[in-house]
């Protein structure tokens, strides 16, 4: 059974890092995109990073040039307070990569979530 676990989340002030990981048990990597959503309040599910099982990245507008991901963690650079939000990690089997990256439906893992809050 395919697990993930967060870690990493935390407070920051505007500007500053963090860098989620991401634990991944019951699966190998190969043929897996994996990537990260985010919930903020009042808000809808959000894809944010996702690298895909050839390797390749992609990234939300809101984040580009800020965030960086790989396999098992996602770093967070320049955060600004409309990133807060809670952060999931995400896996889905998907030896392709699909066109659309961030379609909630396509991710079948989610991890139960890692906190991030950035004040002013």
């Amino acid at each position: 059974q395919v697990q993930l676990v967060e870690s990493g989340g935390g407070s920051v002030q505007a500007g500053g890092s963090l860098r989620l990981s991401c634990a991944a048990s019951g699966y190998t990597y190969s043929g897996y995109s994996m990537g990260w959503f985010r919930l903020a309040p009042g808000k809808e599910r959000e894809g944010v990073a996702v690298i895909d099982s050839d390797g390749s990245t992609r990234y939300a507008e809101s984040v580009k040039g800020r965030f960086t991901v790989s396999k098992d963690n996602a770093k967070m650079n320049n955060l600004k307070p409309e990133d807060t939000a809670m952060y999931y990690c995400v896996a889905a089997y998907r030896p392709v990569p699909g066109r659309f990256p961030f379609l909630v439906d396509d991710y079948n893992y989610w991890g139960q979530g890692t906190q991030v809050t950035v004040s002013s």
